[in-house]
């Protein structure tokens, strides 16, 4: 790794952030990574932005007293390409934080599934694999949101970037020699869509799996109460699994409680939850009622039909066969979720789109149609 002056590295006033606003504008190629914690949290909190802009590194402290908005307005100018290794969460962060994401995108991560390294392949991992360096990982569970930061976690954070610009170079070599650049830039694409990070209160049941199978007044009552523990976890602050979990709200729906009593007796549901908010998940239950009544277009939807072992194998077959011929993990073009759908007639599935199209798309329907 190479040596770095940490003094000049960390940017913590806005000076020193209008100097690294400058140097981020005069590169095409941007590096980057984030640190954020979540633990205890409903959204993430972006603490440190870390960047390789040319020779320089900057790690900028997002919890400084300075308005970093005009280098997130950088990058997100939709200039050169932004560098990112297995970017969701940091894309979700910026969009938390600044309602700006880093555009156009190239993951590493990827990138390098196409070139046959595992699919979900860690920074360190690749570091070694591609550069045979030990990437130190001592701090990984470090609280970023503590000030001052030490260098040792300065140092740590920058080596999250140093190191990109060589991984960056050599995945697109291999990338282009395979002819797969694009479709690395098209998966990466796929990560810059601010739908994927904006949390919708209304939508927050689809969170929790097989709601659609439920009778019909548990699907109300499921709904309301997912809208509830999301609004109150984003207005408080706190995991959604703090204000109730997954499985007490599914027990909740299914059992419809009456009383506090009752509500304490469905599954997880300690006592000082029936107390504290038994009021508000009961009145959830009633207006779920209500919408009962006056009518709804839900439906219960059958439990989807078991598919066939043996034509399952026949499509994993096609896609391994595949898989092989191009080296890379069968997941990266088909997964055995996407396989079962094809079996059922869905449409729209990842394999029928995009360059999977010609690559494992057609040979799935073809397999398909002869099953």
């Amino acid at each position: 790794m190479p040596v770095l002056d940490l003094t000049e590295i960390l940017i913590d006033r806005q000076p020193r952030l209008a100097d690294a606003c400058s140097a981020v504008a005069a590169e095409e190629l941007l590096y980057l990574d984030t640190e954020f914690v979540r633990t205890t949290q409903f959204s993430p909190r972006l603490c440190l932005t870390q960047i390789a802009a040319g020779d320089r590194v900057f790690c900028v402290d997002e919890l400084a007293d300075m308005d970093t908005d005009p280098l997130w307005e950088l990058l997100s100018s939709g200039r050169g390409l932004r560098i990112v290794h297995a970017a969701k969460q940091d894309m979700e962060v910026a969009w938390v934080r600044h309602k700006r994401l880093p555009n156009p995108l190239f993951d590493t991560q990827i990138a390098a599934a196409l070139v046959g390294q595992p699919a979900q392949v860690g920074y360190a991992g690749l570091v070694k694999a591609l550069l045979d360096i030990d990437v130190d990982k001592t701090h990984t569970r470090a609280d970023w949101s503590l000030r001052p930061l030490g260098p040792e976690l300065i140092h740590y954070a920058a080596s999250d970037v140093v190191h990109l610009p060589v991984v960056y170079g050599l995945l697109r070599e291999q990338l282009e020699k395979l002819g797969r650049y694009e479709w690395a830039v098209e998966d990466s694409a796929r990560l810059v869509d601010p739908v994927l990070y904006i949390v919708d209160p209304n939508e927050a049941w689809r969170r929790l799996a097989g709601i659609p199978r439920l009778p019909v007044p548990a699907q109300l009552r499921a709904r309301r109460l997912a809208r509830w523990r999301e609004e109150n976890a984003f207005r408080s602050d706190r995991p959604r699994q703090w204000i109730l979990s997954d499985k007490s709200l599914l027990d909740i729906a299914m059992r419809r409680p009456r009383t506090e009593a009752e509500l304490a007796g469905c599954a997880e549901v300690a006592p000082g939850t029936a107390k504290r908010q038994g009021e508000a998940i009961l009145g959830e239950l009633d207006a779920a009622a209500r919408d009962y009544d006056s009518g709804t277009d839900l439906v219960q939807e059958a439990r989807p039909e078991l598919v066939d072992p043996e034509q399952l194998k026949r499509l994993g077959k096609v896609v391994d066969d595949v898989a092989k011929s191009l080296g890379v993990a069968p997941e990266i073009l088909a997964t055995r979720k996407d396989l079962t759908a094809a079996i059922r007639g869905e449409q729209n599935l990842r394999p029928m789109t995009g360059w999977r199209r010609t690559v494992i798309g057609e040979p799935l329907l073809a397999a398909v149609a002869a099953l």
